[in-house]
C-alpha cells in the first residue's frame, strides 16, 4: 500500500502565474479546478506533461461554472449543471485525468422530502458517466450553507450497499468532517472506508463565522483554536492506497518553510501507520 501525496490548486487559487509552484519535486500528482479559462487549463496540461505529473480535476473545470448544483439549485439549474459536468467528464477522460472530483451530495436544506431517492438518482447519473467515459468519479460531501453538517449526515445515513452498487469513490475533507461531527468522526468514516480514494488535508483557523484552510502542521496539534488532525490521518491511512492532497489556501500566508514542514510531517505520519 503506497499512498500518493499531492498539491491542490487551492494552494495558489488556480492562478496561472503560480502554476510552477504545484510541481513540487516530492510529489507527482496535482488536483486542480476552477481555471480562469480553458486556455489556462491547456497551459497547466503542458506543464504537467513536461514535469511528468498525473492530475485529477476538482469540478468545475472553469471558474464561475456550476460547483454544487447536481441535485439542488444553488447557482444553476441541476439539468444545466449535469450537462456541464458530463462535458467535463468527457473531455477529461480523453485527456487522461486520473479522476474527476465533484461536490456530491449537496443540498441546501436537510428537510427535503425523499432525499434518499434523490441522492440515489444522482448516484445513478454519476455511475453512468463513470461507465460511459471510463474515468473514476469521486464524490466529496461538503458542509452546507452556514456550515450545516446535513450533507455529511446524509452520506452517513445512506445505505452502504448503494455505494457498492454504484461503484463510486469518495473524498473525505478532513476539515469539513471535523467541523460537522467533531470527535464523532470515526462513526461517520467507518462505513465509508471501502470507498475512500482521496483525502483533502488542511487544518482550520476559525475567525468568527468564517474559517480559513491552513496547512496541516504539528504545531497546531496542541494549539488552541485548531483541530487535532493526526488521529483522523492515521485512521484514513489504513486500508487501500489513497491520494492525500494538501488543500490549504494562501490566505494565512504560510511560509515556504512552514509548508515544507507540513509536508514532512504528513509524510512521516503516513510512513508510520
Amino acid at each position: 500500500m503506497v499512498h500518493e501525496l499531492g498539491f491542490s490548486g487551492s494552494t495558489i487559487m488556480s492562478d496561472p502565474n503560480q502554476f510552477q509552484q504545484l510541481f513540487n519535486a516530492r510529489f507527482k500528482h496535482v488536483e486542480i479546478g476552477e481555471f480562469p479559462s480553458y486556455t489556462d487549463f491547456e497551459y497547466f496540461l503542458r506543464l504537467a506533461n513536461k514535469n511528468g505529473y498525473r492530475y485529477g480535476v476538482h469540478s468545475p473545470l472553469i471558474r464561475g461554472e456550476s460547483k454544487y448544483d447536481l441535485l439542488d439549485f444553488i447557482s444553476f439549474e441541476p439539468e444545466q449543471a449535469r450537462q456541464q459536468f458530463e462535458k467535463e467528464v468527457r473531455t477529461l477522460s480523453m485527456l487522461g485525468a486520473a479522476y474527476v472530483l465533484v461536490h456530491f451530495p449537496f443540498i441546501k436544506e436537510s428537510s427535503i422530502q425523499g432525499i434518499n431517492a434523490k441522492v440515489e438518482e444522482g448516484l445513478s447519473f454519476l455511475n453512468r458517466l463513470q461507465e460511459d467515459y471510463k474515468i473514476s468519479i469521486v464524490c466529496e460531501p461538503k458542509l452546507g450553507p452556514a456550515m450545516s453538517p446535513h450533507n455529511i449526515k446524509v452520506v452517513h445515513d445512506f445505505p452502504q450497499y448503494l455505494w457498492e452498487t454504484y461503484s463510486l469513490s469518495l473524498c473525505i475533507d478532513i476539515g469539513d468532517y471535523l467541523l460537522a461531527v467533531g470527535e464523532e468522526w470515526p462513526i461517520y468514516l467507518k462505513k465509508l472506508e471501502p470507498f475512500i480514494k482521496v483525502v483533502h488535508l488542511h487544518n482550520i483557523l476559525i475567525e468568527g463565522t468564517k474559517y480559513i484552510w491552513v496547512p496541516p502542521h504539528p504545531n497546531y496539534e496542541e494549539s488552541q483554536g485548531y483541530f487535532r488532525i493526526k488521529p483522523i490521518i492515521n485512521y484514513l491511512a489504513r486500508g487501500q492506497a489513497k491520494y492525500f492532497i494538501f488543500e490549504h489556501t494562501p490566505h494565512s500566508r504560510p511560509s515556504d518553510q512552514f509548508v515544507t514542514e507540513s509536508i514532512s510531517w504528513i509524510d512521516s505520519v503516513l510512513q508510520h501507520v
